[in-house]
Parts: structure tokens; C-alpha cells; sequence
């Protein structure tokens, strides 16, 4: 094969292998993923017969990191990311100081320097953003409560990831590394990351949010299919290489605010539906790559080791960040969903290994232990997700800590005595106060409709509170979340959340509480909205209806004014 079709030859391996293996891993009931992990190691250096070029996959894995933190963009705006701050900025911070000072722990046991046991163990506390998405998404949770505060956690651990990766060149020398030889100052460093990230932040949301949706809107005009692909991809991909380029933040964070701003734009629905089969195809090349450069000998040379590290990955950090979660008053579902979330590690964790052993900081071995890790984590990663509700009902079951968390009277969990009775009769209860549920709830205020959120965001039901607005914090599946909402004297409940995973739950505790109650329920999904209509008997608007009902009794009444004007 000639060496000018090594990049032609690397795409057909890794995607031929991958689908392969991939079949393989779901007829052995295992998670696709796995396949693909399996595929690389099989077309990796470390393996005998047909090696791939590994330097191409890394690249070709880069940009579905790009893609996908494009498309996470897409479905994530600025208010999800304001919403969950008071638990993604702490949490994300502490875990990674506890997940760090672990790796540190090891690496001393193992006779290592402080700076090896520096990089290793931030390198162990970077989540992979890729394996989190594909699980959401698989779960149908990525727009849910929790799938936001995870989401959330993973974007302000990159926004870290990038601060290190800056600051580390500049640590290298007093950690006993190597050094460029500049006198760079830790502090001046320091200062240079936080106003190129500052800038770059706000040129995206000043400039950005304005340019690139009229940018769509101008391509979308054309009418051509092929020229929109085009553009989506090229607007994540640019967006991504320019911000890296111009302000040295990572190509995954800069594809997530390019995502971000192309929200704005009504078009984004059709740019994340035009940008999904190219996803999808580059996240199978990422898992492929990793699995190339992972060595197979570390497991026989080092298991104890490696036994080490998965345990952290899996149970150290998670068990951390659960903690943290339930200390912050928030559910044990979404302590546990959280901590599934952050039981593995990816791609940030292989570049602040590569730049740990370029600086003289960590050895080889490091860089083995990481890849192993990595590797297994992400193969168990689905198992762990399948097992939060299982794990949910032991723990409270036969942990009396978590009994007692659970039963530590919650302020925001009880609406006050002040509330006025009147607002607390024919009141509608809406669960969830995102976008769709604002605007239903600004309607009935102007309207003069009492009502009564339920929320899972502790910060919007802290918000509303103080507006003088009622409003209790936890999942409206739960009996005793709506029996704070004063169901059993409600007329309506309206369930605006996007979460449809327990709209059944909902509504059957609702009609236990309240057999008269009357039931509105939102839908994106054809599907889910017949089997709604069949289960619960509630009323059920699916988007995309709505949409060309309004539309259509509009231009009916545009034709009849036209008809009475002639």
C-alpha cells in the first residue's frame, strides 16, 4: 500500500474493524462501544499483523471530539449552563482536587516525584465528554435535570483541563521537569490563560451569537442541502481550529460554544439533525483510536497497578462527587446519575499524559496506566449507568447515612406556611421550569392562574421563591414532591419537562393523589406520544404538530382577511 493512501487506509480499517467488532460486542450483549475499543487494539502497533497509522486516527478522533461537542451545544444554552453553575462549578472543582490528590497518593507509594503524581493523578480526574454524551443520549436523559448538571460538571472540569495544560509547561521546572527556558512567571501564565479564555468567551457571546446564525440563515436561503451540511460542519470545525488558534483554549470547548451560539438560531434543530451522521461516524474513529494506543502487556507487567487505577477512576473519584452532590442537598438519583457520569476518563486525560511525559514530569509507565484505565473504564462505563436504579433502592434501603440525608428536613422541599391558601386551590402544578415551562408559566401569570412549580434545579426554586412565586425542589415521580405542591386540591398538572422517563410515574401518583386531576404533557416524539395517550389518558402536545397547527390556522386567517379586504 502506497504511503499517499495511509489516511484512506486508517478510515477503512478503523470504520471496518469498528463495525465488525461492533456487531460482535452487541450479539455477545455488551455495549458497541466495547467493540470498538477492541477493534483498535486489534489494527493497534501493540498487536501483531496490520497496524493502522496512529497519528491519523488521533486526528480523525479529534474531530468527532469536535462534532460531538458541537452537537452538545447544540441542545445546551447559556441559562442551562447559569442554572446548574452552583453545582457544576464547586463539585467539578472539589472532585477533581480529590480525584488529583488520590493520584498523587499512588504515585508516591510507587516511589514517583510529586510533579509525575501531579499530572497523573489531574489525569485521572478529567472525565471524557465523548463516553458521557453517548451514554445520555443512549438513556434518553441528556435533556433532563441531570443530564445538564453532568454535562455542566464535564464543561467546567475542560475549562480546568485548560488552565493546567497552560500552566503546566510553566510548573515543569520547580516539579523537577524540563524546561523551554523561558522565565514565563506561573502568575503571568496564569493571567494570559484567563484573558484569552475571557475573550474568547465573550467574543463568542457579543459577536458570535449574532454572526454565525445570520451566517446560517444566509446559506439556508440558498435552499441547497448539500451547502447547509457544509456549513454546520464547517462553522464546529472553524469555530473549533479558530478558537484554539486565536485564544489557546481546547478544540473540544471551542465546538461547544460554537454550538452554543448556533442555538440561537431557529435552524439549529436542522443543523444538529444535518450534523448526525457525521458524529456518530467520528466518535466510532475516536474509541477506535484510543483503543490503538493501548498496550496489552501493562496488564500482565503491572495488574496490581492497574487494579489501582480503575478503582480510582470507578469508585474513588464517583464516590467523591456523590458526596458532593448529596452535601449540596440535591437527590440521590442525581448523586448517583453523576457519579456514573464521572466513573471513566477519555480524551483530556491522553493529552495531559503526552504533555506530562514531553516535559519530563511523568514516566512512560504513566502514560500505560492511564490508557489501561481509560480502557476499562469506558468498556464498564454502560454497565454502571444500568445499575443506578438498582443501586438507588439498596442504598436506601440498607445505608442509614443516605436514610438520614434523605429524611433532613429540606426548606426548599416544603412550601412555606406563608403561602396564601387561595393560591393553593384549582392551582395548576407545572413540573419543570425550563424553557417551554417559562413561557407556560408567564402565560398563566398574565392570565392570573395560580400555580405551583415543581423543579429539580435547586437554584430556580430558590429563585422563585423569592419572587414570592411557590415553588418546591425534587422529582414530581415522587409522591411526597407533589404532595407539597398541594396536588390533591390542583385542577390541572402540567408536565412541561423534557425528561419523559417518568412522565408515567407522574401522572399515575398524581391520580392516586387526585382522580380528578387533568393531565397536559409535552413531546418531541411521535411515538411516545401515542403510547402517553394510551397509558396515562393525559392531554399530549407534541411539538412538531403544535407547530404546523399554529402555522396552518394562521395562514388560514391570513387568506380569510385577504378575502374580506377584496
Amino acid at each position: 500500500m502506497h504511503h499517499e493512501l495511509s489516511l484512506i487506509t486508517t478510515i477503512a480499517a478503523a470504520l471496518g474493524f469498528g463495525l465488525l467488532f461492533g456487531m460482535l460486542a452487541v450479539r455477545l450483549k455488551l455495549p458497541a462501544l466495547v467493540g470498538y475499543l477492541a477493534a483498535g487494539i486489534v489494527i493497534g502497533p501493540a498487536t501483531p499483523g496490520f497496524v493502522a497509522d496512529v497519528g491519523l486516527a488521533s486526528q480523525l478522533a479529534e474531530i468527532g471530539v469536535m462534532l460531538l461537542m458541537f452537537g452538545v451545544g447544540l441542545h445546551f444554552s447559556l441559562r442551562d449552563l447559569l442554572d446548574v453553575r452552583r453545582i457544576a462549578l464547586p463539585g467539578a472543582v472539589l472532585q477533581i482536587g480529590v480525584a488529583t490528590a488520590m493520584g498523587i497518593g499512588m504515585a508516591h507509594f510507587w516511589g514517583w516525584s510529586l510533579g509525575a503524581g501531579l499530572v497523573f493523578g489531574l489525569a485521572l480526574s478529567v472525565a471524557s465528554t465523548v463516553v458521557l454524551l453517548r451514554a445520555l443520549e443512549s438513556r434518553g436523559i441528556l435533556d433532563s435535570m441531570n443530564g445538564r448538571i453532568a454535562v455542566g460538571w464535564l464543561v467546567v472540569e475542560d475549562l480546568v483541563t485548560v488552565l493546567v495544560l497552560v500552566l503546566l509547561p510553566a510548573l515543569a521546572g520547580p516539579l523537577g521537569g524540563k524546561t523551554d527556558g523561558g522565565d514565563t512567571s506561573l502568575w503571568l501564565a496564569l493571567g494570559k490563560t484567563l484573558l484569552q479564555v475571557g475573550a474568547f468567551v465573550a467574543f463568542m457571546l457579543i459577536v458570535g451569537r449574532k454572526l454565525f446564525p445570520w451566517f446560517l440563515w444566509k446559506v439556508a436561503k440558498t435552499n441547497s442541502r448539500e451547502l447547509f451540511t457544509l456549513a454546520v460542519i464547517a462553522a464546529a470545525v472553524g469555530i473549533a481550529y479558530g478558537s484554539s488558534e486565536l485564544f489557546g483554549v481546547s478544540f473540544a470547548l471551542g465546538a461547544f460554544f460554537a454550538g452554543m451560539v448556533l442555538r440561537e438560531s431557529d435552524l439549529s434543530h436542522r443543523a444538529a439533525e444535518e450534523s448526525l451522521p457525521l458524529r456518530d461516524a467520528f466518535s466510532v474513529l475516536f474509541f477506535v483510536s484510543v483503543g490503538m494506543l493501548f498496550d496489552p502487556m501493562v496488564l500482565v507487567e503491572s495488574p496490581m497497578k492497574v487494579l489501582a487505577v480503575v478503582l480510582v477512576i470507578i469508585f474513588g473519584k464517583s464516590i467523591a462527587a456523590m458526596v458532593l452532590v448529596l452535601a449540596l442537598r440535591y437527590p440521590l438519583n442525581t448523586a448517583i446519575t453523576v457519579s456514573a457520569s464521572l466513573a471513566q476518563i477519555g480524551e483530556f486525560s491522553f493529552i495531559l499524559a503526552a504533555l506530562g511525559i514531553s516535559l519530563g514530569l511523568m514516566p512512560q509507565e504513566g502514560q500505560s496506566l492511564i490508557l489501561a484505565g481509560a480502557i476499562i473504564s469506558i468498556a464498564v462505563n454502560p454497565l454502571l449507568f444500568t445499575a443506578i436504579e438498582p443501586l438507588q433502592r439498596w442504598l436506601r434501603a440498607n445505608s442509614e447515612a443516605v436514610r438520614k440525608l434523605e429524611a433532613n428536613p429540606d426548606p426548599l422541599a416544603e412550601l412555606p406556611m406563608t403561602v396564601p391558601h387561595e393560591k393553593l386551590t384549582g392551582q395548576v402544578v407545572l413540573v419543570g421550569y425550563g424553557r417551554v415551562g417559562r413561557m407556560i408559566a408567564a402565560e398563566l401569570t398574565a392570565q392570573g392562574v395560580p400555580y405551583v412549580v415543581a423543579e429539580q434545579n435547586r437554584e430556580l426554586v430558590d429563585m422563585l421563591r423569592r419572587q414570592d412565586q411557590p415553588a418546591v425542589v425534587g422529582n414530581a415521580a415522587e409522591p411526597a414532591v407533589l404532595i407539597q405542591a398541594h396536588i390533591a386540591r390542583a385542577a390541572v398538572m402540567v408536565i412541561a419537562t423534557p425528561d419523559t422517563f417518568h412522565v408515567r410515574t407522574m401522572i399515575e401518583t398524581a391520580k392516586m393523589l387526585n382522580p380528578g386531576i387533568r393531565c397536559v404533557v409535552r413531546t418531541h416524539n411521535e411515538q411516545e406520544a401515542a403510547l402517553l395517550r394510551t397509558d396515562t389518558g393525559g392531554k399530549v402536545f407534541l411539538g412538531e404538530q403544535e407547530l404546523a397547527g399554529n402555522m396552518t390556522r394562521y395562514v388560514i386567517a391570513t387568506l380569510k382577511e385577504a378575502e374580506h379586504a377584496h
